[in-house]
């Protein structure tokens, strides 16, 4: 689980921002809180960042997907880091580091890693597993000096490794690489774990709906016939692998380098086609995920994804996180960007409601989602340390803060008049305008 993220220098935000996870001392939805008795800790499920357009939001997404990409793919050798700093202000532009910490869960330990990087240096990298009453630093690297825990610092395969980690590389990530196993849990909740799925992006675990053998496939195709989507299921439809319209480099890489066994995932973003192909008894198999709708006569009629509208396609694409999520022994930590993209308010509450409904003090899965959507800030559903809001000040600084920060957001409180009165910040500062004639004042909305 993710019990607490910071950032420094990135983006939009240029001072140390801090999201907690952590479950306040209120007591709604507290039956669905997640408990941590070792620690004595009570750790949230959900929480949303409400916002207008440029406040942080998507900039709070991308910090967290940097940070994975790092972890997991790592640099090039010589290669510059991608980092993104605060643009506004040139001592940070230039000269001061990114910094990012996160704060996991991990098989009930609690584990603080964190790193400070400039384009071409890792600049200070830590690693600390902490107890109910104390903390262990597993490793420290700062000024490209190692110094292990002492349960360790006799492994020198640790130092080995720690001598073949570049400056533009992470020693966690050098690490796992070289097969050392010590912080392999940390660098495994980043790869598989954590799960970011951006506005436009097509969810990649679309091959459930293809499997009927898939524990989730009878879920996900009962719940889509919930939503209101006119689909009655989903299905795969085989195809000639030498006739399915993909590139001919595409298709000879495939030949060459697919397995027996071996699956593949592929979108064909120009045609909105979703293929699975898999390699059985020597043969190439492939197929393309299709919806089936009822006619009048009651039979079914097959349809291509790219004749399903925008919304019922971003259903198709949320589906699994939201089935995945939900299953009871899910680990999962997804993070969504924009979850109301082309979804009804009513549609996306049902999403949220049929997670929340699964939730128990034994779940250690979590959603984290943006949104624009201020139908859904409602104490209803959502508790004011679930709820947070990214503003960006004057200055073009963006922050985050928890509603439960705000003294006169009483519980009982319908909290959507006083956000979109501009009293909880987080909503666009639109000037008035005017026509171009001069002739008459139109206020913004």
């Amino acid at each position: 689980m993710l019990l607490r993220f910071s950032l420094e220098n990135w983006m939009s935000f240029r001072d140390a921002v801090s999201f907690s996870m952590i479950a306040s001392q209120e007591r709604q939805h507290g039956d669905r809180i997640a408990k941590v008795n070792k620690y004595q800790m009570r750790v949230l499920p959900i929480a949303a960042i409400y916002g207008g357009n440029a406040s942080g939001k998507t900039n709070f997404f991308k910090a967290l997907n940097f940070a994975k990409n790092l972890i997991i793919k790592g640099t090039q050798p010589d290669g510059i880091i991608n980092v993104e700093t605060f643009q506004l202000d040139d001592s940070y532009k230039y000269d001061k580091p990114s910094r990012f910490s996160f704060e996991l869960l991990i098989n009930e330990i609690i584990y603080e890693f964190s790193f400070s990087l400039v384009r071409n240096l890792i600049v200070e990298e830590k690693l600390v597993q902490l107890s109910s009453y104390s903390e262990k630093i597993l490793y420290h690297r700062l000024e490209c000096k190692p110094n292990f825990d002492t349960a360790i610092d006799n492994d020198q395969s640790l130092h080995f490794a720690f001598k073949g980690t570049r400056d533009n590389q992470l020693f966690l990530t050098n690490s796992v690489s070289q097969k050392i196993d010590a912080f392999r849990p940390i660098y495994d909740w980043f790869k598989n774990t954590l799960e970011l799925v951006a506005p436009d992006s097509r969810f990649s675990s679309f091959e459930h709906f293809l499997n009927e053998e898939h524990p989730l496939f009878s879920s996900m195709n009962t719940m889509l016939t919930q939503l209101d989507t006119g689909i009655t299921h989903l299905g795969g439809e085989t195809l000639s692998f030498e006739n399915v319209s993909l590139p001919e480099s595409l298709k000879s890489k495939l030949r060459e380098e697919l397995t027996e066994g071996m699956t593949v995932l592929l979108l064909n973003s120009s045609r909105n086609e979703r293929f699975v192909i898999t390699r059985k008894n020597a043969e190439l198999i492939i197929k393309k995920l299709v919806t089936y709708h009822r006619k009048t006569d009651g039979s079914e009629v097959k349809f291509e994804m790219r004749q399903e509208s925008d919304g019922s396609q971003r259903v198709i694409d949320l589906l699994p996180a939201f089935v995945e999520l939900s299953s009871v022994d899910s680990k999962r930590v997804y993070i969504i960007d924009e979850v109301d993209r082309s979804l009804h308010t009513l549609l996306t509450r049902h999403l949220l409601e049929y997670f929340l409904s699964t939730c128990t003090p034994e779940s250690r899965s979590q959603l984290l989602f943006t949104t624009h959507d201020a139908l859904i800030m409602d104490q209803k559903l959502l508790r004011r340390d679930e709820m947070w809001v990214a503003e960006r000040g004057p200055m073009g600084v963006s922050n985050l803060t928890p509603l439960s920060d705000f003294k006169d957001v009483r519980y009982d409180k319908d909290i959507r008049k006083s956000y979109l009165l501009g009293r909880l910040g987080g909503i666009p500062n639109i000037s008035p305008f005017y026509s171009k004639s001069n002739r008459g004042r139109i206020d913004g909305c």
